[in-house]
């Protein structure tokens, strides 16, 4: 199985375009309203990381999320990802109406694992487990907005260049990170087991 090494080939990608709001059991968990377009935030270069933190500046949420990479116009790879928030300064950056990136793009937001080639998207799914136990589930069926219509959408407003990276959006079970914990992020394919990464937070 071809696998590309997050931090290797993942130091400089042009971009890292997050999904929000893409599971309803999610939108539902935050108490937020059912967005009428796909929202849409980015992330830069300095937030990626292999390092799971607990804490910066304020106590660290996660979010699990199947992550895509683009080659050649479409997803070809894919890896587990931790979106990470401070949510209590995102809930007052909201009220005020005012951008999310102090919140979420802060140095070491997103975690990644490597990623595997892949051939389609259909069928993927994420299992994210803290200290042995399952938190979060769910996949493709259960996006809002798919990975094409992601694609067209995000082709509407800006090019998609190789090594971009798509966090395509976190199903419900989102919490507090807690220093120690042990995360394991999985990646299936139907039920084939394509990528499995362990983090202990920091």
């Amino acid at each position: 199985m071809n696998q590309v090494n997050v931090e290797k080939q993942l130091k400089s990608p042009a971009k890292v375009v997050c999904i929000g709001r893409n599971y309803v059991a999610h939108i539902e968990e935050l108490g937020n309203e059912v967005p009428d377009q796909m929202v849409v935030f980015m992330k830069p270069n300095s937030a990626i990381s292999s390092v799971l933190q607990s804490f910066h500046q304020e106590t660290l949420h996660y979010e699990g999320e199947i992550c895509l990479m683009i080659e050649h116009g479409k997803f070809g790879y894919v890896g587990f990802g931790l979106d990470l928030t401070k949510r209590g300064l995102q809930s007052k950056l909201k009220q005020k109406g005012l951008p999310w990136e102090r919140a979420k793009a802060f140095d070491g937001a997103a975690v990644l694992s490597d990623f595997v080639a892949i051939d389609s998207v259909e069928g993927l799914r994420l299992e994210l487990w803290i200290d042995g136990e399952l938190i979060q589930s769910g996949g493709i069926e259960l996006m809002m907005y798919k990975p094409d219509d992601i694609i067209e959408e995000l082709g509407s407003f800006t090019s998609l260049t190789d090594g971009d990276v798509v966090m395509t959006g976190t199903p419900a079970g989102v919490g507090e990170v807690a220093k120690g914990a042990v995360f394991e992020g999985k990646i299936f394919q139907h039920d084939t087991l394509l990528v499995s990464h362990l983090w202990t937070a920091e």
